[in-house]
């Protein structure tokens, strides 16, 4: 094989990864709401001032528990990025913001091992820079919307083919 060759089928599977810990993450994010307890969460909502926070707070666990599956399968994800990049926004902005850039903030050492305190926004800007880069450079093959694609491609073709025109 040829090393462009080679390069080029690298190039195409380099979103997978991505879409994989992307997905995960939201999974997680959302999974540990519900395990907390939704009204734990609706509660920070209250605190922040967010409106219908009860409403809210299952419609953010909806987004990233879904959207988090559709990210990972591959499956409408410039349809899905839109909402799960608000999440991220509004996180980042009302929670993380005052707590700076930095995501890990090493306060002590102590006997029990690190002490660490409130992550700032990096980390959602890294997963804003991963949907943004999963939408504009596409999310790699082993993805739902390409089984869609090629199921509706195959059978437009035998409809053409029954219905006596060439494909």
């Amino acid at each position: 094989m040829r090393r462009g060759t080679h390069a080029s089928v690298l190039r195409r599977f380099s979103a997978v990864p991505l879409r994989l810990i992307v997905g995960c993450g939201f999974i997680a994010h959302g999974y540990a709401k519900v395990v907390n307890g939704p009204e734990v969460f609706a509660a920070s909502l209250h605190a922040l001032g967010v409106p219908a926070p009860h409403a809210m707070a299952w419609t953010t666990i909806g987004f990233e528990l879904a959207g988090g599956l559709a990210i990972l399968l591959g499956v409408w994800v410039p349809l899905i990025s839109v909402p799960l990049a608000a999440i991220l926004l509004v996180a980042a902005i009302t929670v993380h913001w005052h707590y700076g850039f930095n995501s890990i903030k090493l306060l002590a050492v102590t006997r029990a091992g690190p002490q660490f305190g409130p992550p700032g926004y990096e980390t959602n800007l890294l997963y804003l820079a991963a949907l943004a880069t999963l939408v504009l450079g596409g999310s790699g093959p082993w993805r739902i919307d390409e089984l869609i694609t090629r199921r509706s491609m195959s059978a437009r073709s035998g409809q053409k083919k029954a219905s006596g025109m060439s494909p």
